[in-house]
């Protein structure tokens, strides 16, 4: 793996990831029309950036609402110890358990925060029993349920503002 500290990203590469985080399902040829390189350059670039950890994955984003799984919660989990012995069980079953979209070890009154689907509350209930069940370093959670989603994406602000292709 190429380290991030040793990578350099040039207009060509900031150009191909715009365009992968639009759409990552563009052919290798197409973004080569579009960023005025080759497909074999594009590949190149696309390689090296995937090795570098700079593209971490390649997904689709499905609506979980049309997939029978309307709710979003989030979930602000509250620790008695913080020290990793007592945390591990918690993050291994949070990094076991699908329906958690995200996890955030952060700063502030909670210890971590989580996105969570469900279908129906009762889900909802059996995923905190999955999660916090029987687990006595979890000293309370609060749960917020989203009425509305305003935005989703995990698109990053490449460097130099947006980039035109």
């Amino acid at each position: 793996m190429v380290s991030p500290s040793s990578l350099t990203l040039d207009d060509f590469d900031l150009a191909i990831l715009a365009l992968l985080q639009r759409d990552n399902t563009l052919s290798q040829r197409d973004i080569a029309q579009a960023v005025h390189l080759s497909a074999p350059a594009v590949q190149r670039r696309i390689s090296r950036l995937r090795a570098s950890g700079v593209i971490r994955a390649e997904t689709a984003v499905l609506d979980a609402s049309r997939l029978g799984r309307p709710l979003t919660l989030l979930v602000e989990v509250h620790l008695h110890d913080e020290h990793p012995l007592r945390t591990a069980g918690l993050q291994q079953r949070i990094q076991d358990e699908i329906a958690v979209q995200q996890c955030y070890a952060i700063t502030g009154q909670a210890d971590y925060l989580l996105v969570i689907t469900a279908a129906t509350m009762a889900d909802y209930e059996a995923i905190t029993n999955r999660l916090f069940g029987g687990d006595d370093n979890v000293r309370r959670f609060h749960t917020s349920v989203a009425l509305n989603c305003l935005k989703l994406g995990l698109q990053v602000p490449l460097p130099g503002g947006p980039v035109q292709v």
